[in-house]
């Protein structure tokens, strides 16, 4: 009772009230990691790239006042100038026009493989990470397996069963034959966050394994899906320009990998002929490269 009767209140000072605001609002995993990612300088270089890379893909056949097979024999082997940006080849074509038009077939693939091989890996590797024993161990030691043999071999040996001057073959082809990383990324999320609470709590509700995987284990492991994405673009796009350049497959519009094959016969007059579609390829994976390590910084708390 008497220490009760000796304590004592005071009024606090408006200096140290302020030492308890919250100056920050409340955020999400996913604004935090984007916000971290607008802070990394490499990363919206690679991002500014990207972006640019897409809008000269979308405009730039608009924009610009010639068609990608419209010839002129008398300005072939131009070079670089006011008229020609990036030159002509040796029909007098325009060299700028045609790689907008290679840009479009090379992010095409590079996007469309990517989640295709993205959407395989995610399910392949949620199932035998939420699974788990003989299952998880037969599943993974196929991956391994399939993965002792370089993915360019796989990559040649479908294009040459499926039908040649389609791109939706060549989204196909590389888009099966990169999902092992991806499968074995989710599977080591999925296998950690199986054990938490809130699916322990949906198991208790009566929610389905396929509900667990969707609504649960997956959205969860988004960080490191975005990861994956990002890394396995470039890699689609130097596979497909590195088909093209070795003539495995071939479409009525050229790629970058068709451009940079074709300038070989004139490397030596007409260098500007290679060395800017190889350029672009160059560029574009690096730019998809420091997007993907910012990403991984951004989401990954460890590596911030």
């Amino acid at each position: 009772m008497e220490e009760q009767q000796n304590l004592s209140f005071r009024r606090v000072p408006q200096e140290e009230r302020k030492t308890d605001t919250i100056l920050r609002p409340p955020s999400t995993y996913l604004k935090d990691s984007l916000y971290n990612l607008s802070k990394n300088p490499l990363g919206m270089i690679g991002t500014t790239v990207i972006i640019f890379m897409i809008l000269f893909a979308i405009f730039g056949p608009i924009v610009l006042p010639y068609s990608y097979d419209q010839q002129n024999l008398r300005n072939n082997f131009q070079p670089p100038s006011a008229e020609h940006w990036m030159g002509t080849d040796n029909l007098g074509r325009d060299m700028t026009v045609r790689i907008a038009y290679g840009a479009r077939i090379s992010l095409q693939v590079g996007f469309t493989a990517s989640l295709l091989s993205l959407t395989i890996g995610i399910f392949y590797g949620a199932i035998s990470g939420f699974i788990g024993g003989n299952t998880d161990l037969v599943m993974m030691r196929f991956v391994e397996i399939i993965s002792s043999v370089p993915q360019i071999l796989y990559i040649i040996l479908l294009s040459q069963v499926m039908p040649k001057g389609e791109i939706t073959n060549i989204i196909y082809v590389i888009g099966l034959t990169g999902w092992m990383q991806t499968a074995r990324v989710v599977r080591g999320d999925v296998f950690s966050l199986k054990t938490r609470e809130y699916v322990l709590a949906a198991r208790v509700s009566g929610v389905s394994n396929f509900g667990i995987i969707s609504k649960h284990l997956i959205p969860n492991a988004i960080g490191p899906i975005i990861v994956s994405l990002t890394m396995s673009v470039p890699g689609a796009i130097f596979n497909e320009a590195a088909l093209r350049f070795i003539g495995a497959v071939g479409t009525t519009i050229p790629s970058w990998g068709d451009l940079a094959r074709d300038g070989m016969g004139a490397i030596r007059s007409s260098p500007h002929l290679t060395i800017y579609p190889s350029l672009f390829i160059s560029v574009t994976i690096l730019a998809f490269t420091l997007l993907s390590d910012a990403l991984q910084q951004a989401f990954d708390p460890k590596k911030r």
